[in-house]
């Protein structure tokens, strides 16, 4: 079989706002919402249900993880979305409330926007060439 990059965990603040976010503003699915015991919880999500990657929102607990929260990447694009259709899921997401830091742009590698998500990491909205 071969390997592929399977989930990434991202630091959130609060489970259901996360949620919310993802599955309303983003599309995404909510794929797995697994308690864990006291206040812990597996929740899963991705852009479609036969994704090859997704998401673990996963709450951030103690200074540390709170401090890292929207800092994943160290104020870079940490997370690239791509997409078939970049004007609809575009003016979905501003509509949602999704707050883009630049006027959608083309690259010879396609057209793309960097939007922040709701804990302020920074993605691209791509949709490649």
């Amino acid at each position: 079989m071969p390997r592929h990059l399977a989930t990434v965990t991202l630091l959130v603040h609060d489970y259901d706002e996360a949620i919310r976010f993802f599955t309303e503003a983003l599309r995404f699915d909510l794929l797995e919402d697994t308690p864990r015991g006291p206040g812990k919880r597996w929740v899963v999500v991705a852009p479609s249900r036969n994704a090859s990657a997704t998401l673990l929102l996963a709450k951030a607990v103690g200074e540390e993880q709170q401090a890292a929260v929207g800092k994943q990447a160290g104020g870079r694009v940490f997370l690239f979305l791509h997409t078939r259709d970049f004007a609809a899921d575009h003016a979905h997401m501003k509509a949602h409330g999704v707050r883009f830091l630049e006027e959608a742009r083309h690259e010879p590698h396609g057209t793309v926007a960097v939007f922040l998500d709701l804990c302020g990491n920074k993605w691209d909205l791509l949709q490649p060439t």
